[in-house]
């Protein structure tokens, strides 16, 4: 194992480092997060604020 600064690495820790050519990155993730917050936020205050109705 080499040895860097007095630690040794693990011999994938820099496959680890290296990007790839196919890595596209956070897109999908990222996407998947924006979906999930625009119909998750007004779901939630809607739930949350129902509450606060007046009822007559």
């Amino acid at each position: 194992m080499p040895l860097i600064d007095g630690f040794t690495a693990h011999p994938a820790f820099p496959v680890l480092l290296a990007v790839s050519k196919e890595d596209v990155g956070p897109g999908p993730v990222l996407r998947t997060v924006l979906i999930v917050a625009l119909i998750g936020v007004p779901l939630t205050a809607w739930f949350l604020l129902r509450g606060y109705r007046k009822k007559d």
